[in-house]
């Protein structure tokens, strides 16, 4: 018997299995094939807006994607980093063959954990709880718990124009059929999603000379807080081209064979990832759009056209794409296609990833109707630490909305009505200045560590860190520079300042907008030297800087989150019924019962339950 079985090698199963493993427990990882274990069947990046928090997040909580695109990114660049530090996101192009070859490594290496190519098809419930999984021969294998990763499998179709063909994740990939139907007659909820994927084409055949550049950035950022430099890695280029009124044209003629329009596709599509006909037909009046080049890795031809996604027919794909800019003589490897799949409503999950209908039986990644890598391997990471905890006799892990993105997105997903694919996106964070990508190792390094996932070399570099941060920000306080300084006056000048009037507090002078904290060490020799002797690592002086700079709007930040936090304390019992409760209004006491809140912070955000229902709940409780 295995103690934990995670079907489903994609990024969530991948997250899961080695949290899983590597907190002690017997796992077996199960997917239908080997070779794409990690699998990038959609653009080949890494993060971006939001994204690009929740992968360091992952990895600050001791998860293994951000040391994945690390090794394998061919690409790295910090998104808005013209915004304030709260927008900043950083995204990375992976080598796509790259990467799986780099999880199956760390995969095979894990002493606890085991491989097989196989199908889960069913599950094993005695008296309530999972105790084993069904694969495709009809053997069942028994376990203690079972996390289902299925991604896009269950009774995938993809979609090319009119015709249709069975396939899980791409066109060489079988779908999964069964599972859905069990689990559904057992009680569980399911409904109907699509995504989409853009042309391939060969990078060898488009004209350089009218498409854009867009190099990465120099030096790199690494995601990962064990990755201390990138190096002297060589970086490809992506490009920028557009569409053009001639390529909207083209397209329009293939919207009576879309099975978009044709209502062919049942399931709904992610509303901030639209197919190129969809924006075309709801954005009647922009002339162009966005198309971006992206390579797939070192060693090949194929470039990912990212803005392109598509299920028309063929031959309108081709035409349309050789109307664009620099494509007029592309060479297609594979065309675009739409894939629906089955999902199951997050609100029949808890914050552990668990099921609320069966013991020991988790749903992580695309099966709870989320589109992304990250977080796919986000939820995957919280299933594999709670089965194991769970298995352990140790409390939940849980993170709340204003400890991490994470927190944010799991909250979403079982308190909201998620009916097309859930995406993260900073404005669905409301204490984003608190969740940044610069500060996930403070926030939640410790959290790692605690789970038994983060190790105490790492703990300690964050000791020293903090300790470091602490100090400057005092010296920082403690060192004053002359009114009548050259340095200063030329500072001050620079940024249109007026005359100093007085001797300036370095920390007064870093809360101006424009001053930085390199500007100041270049103004202040007793600055510089003593700073420069607790450290000059470039991680910590920006951490001083933006919580100098921003320490007012960030104290304010944290009174709000601890408000609200209250609420998160006070538990609803799982046996507690709303049926009886007098007062409730008939919308609150159906929402409240179906998705079952585990606490009033949870159940005062689930749609259609109002302020006065929670009044009302706090009071039955004995508030």
């Amino acid at each position: 018997m295995y103690d934990i079985i995670v079907a489903g090698a994609g990024h969530a199963g991948c997250e899961a299995a080695l949290a899983a493993a590597r907190l002690g427990h017997n796992t077996l990882l199960i997917t239908t094939d080997l070779s794409a274990i990690a699998r990038m069947s959609c653009n080949p990046a890494i993060g971006g807006v939001a994204k690009g928090q929740i992968a360091r997040e992952i990895d600050a909580l001791g998860g293994e994607m951000g040391k994945a695109i690390d090794a394998t990114g061919i690409q790295f660049r910090m998104l808005n980093s013209s915004k304030g530090p709260a927008m900043h996101s950083p995204r990375a192009q992976a080598d796509k063959s790259a990467y799986t070859a780099y999880m199956r490594k760390v995969i095979e290496k894990e002493p606890n954990l085991y491989l097989l190519q196989d199908a889960v098809t069913g599950v094993q419930v005695n008296e309530g709880s999972c105790t084993g999984a069904i694969v495709m021969s009809g053997r069942s294998i028994p376990c203690k718990a079972l996390i289902l990763a299925c991604g896009t499998f269950l009774n995938g179709i993809i979609h090319i124009g009119l015709k249709h063909y069975p396939g899980g994740r791409t066109l060489a990939e079988p779908p999964v059929s069964g599972l859905t139907e069990q689990l559904v007659s057992m009680g569980f909820e399911a409904g109907r999603l699509k995504t989409g994927t853009p042309a391939r084409i060969d990078a060898r055949s488009v004209d350089y000379t009218k498409v854009t550049p867009q190099p990465g950035d120099t030096p790199p950022s690494p995601f990962s807080y064990n990755t201390t430099d990138l190096g002297e890695r060589k970086q490809l280029n992506c490009y920028l081209t557009a569409t053009t009124e001639e390529t909207h044209r083209i397209l329009e003629k293939g919207f009576d064979r879309s099975p978009l329009f044709t209502g062919k596709v049942q399931g709904t599509g992610p509303r901030y990832c639209p197919s190129i006909e969809d924006k075309i037909f709801r954005f009647k009046d922009k002339k162009s759009h966005h198309i971006f080049l992206e390579p797939e890795g070192y060693d090949t031809n194929e470039m990912y056209v990212n803005g392109l996604s598509t299920s028309l027919p063929e031959d309108i794909q081709i035409e349309a794409i050789h109307s664009i800019p620099g494509l007029e003589n592309t060479i297609i490897i594979r065309p675009g296609y739409a894939i629906e799949y089955d999902y199951f409503y997050p609100s029949q999950i808890f914050s552990t990833m668990e099921t609320k209908l069966v013991e020991n039986l988790y749903f992580t990644g695309q099966i709870n109707g989320t589109s992304g890598y990250e977080e796919a391997a986000a939820q995957g990471l919280l299933a594999g630490i709670n089965a194991s905890r769970k298995l352990q006799g140790k409390s939940k892990f849980t993170l709340g909305r204003s400890e991490a993105y994470i927190g944010v997105l799991i909250d979403d997903l079982i308190t909201k009505e998620t009916r097309e694919p859930y995406r993260m996106f900073t404005s669905a964070a409301e204490h984003r200045i608190i969740l940044r990508q610069d500060n996930a190792d403070r926030r939640l390094l410790r959290h790692g560590n605690a789970v038994g996932l983060q190790n105490s070399a790492m703990l300690s570099y964050l000791e020293h860190k903090e300790e470091a941060i602490t100090t400057i920000r005092s010296l920082l306080e403690q060192i004053r520079i002359r009114a009548d300084q050259p340095e200063l006056l030329q500072l001050f000048s620079r940024y249109g300042y007026s005359k100093p009037e007085g001797a300036q507090r370095c920390i007064n002078l870093l809360k101006r907008p424009h001053i930085s904290l390199n500007d100041i060490l270049a103004t202040s020799q007793d600055a510089f030297d003593r700073i420069s002797a607790v450290s000059m690592e470039p991680d910590i002086l920006k951490q001083v800087e933006i919580d100098c700079k921003y320490e007012g709007y960030i104290k304010r930040e944290h009174l709000v989150a601890e408000k609200i936090s209250r609420l998160e304390h006070h538990e609803i019992p799982k046996t507690f019924t709303y049926e009886n409760v007098i007062g409730l209004s008939s919308e609150g006491k159906e929402k409240l019962q179906r998705h079952k809140p585990e606490t009033i912070g949870q159940a005062s955000r689930i749609m259609g339950v109002t302020p006065a229902d929670i009044s009302i709940l706090m009071v039955k409780l004995g508030r």
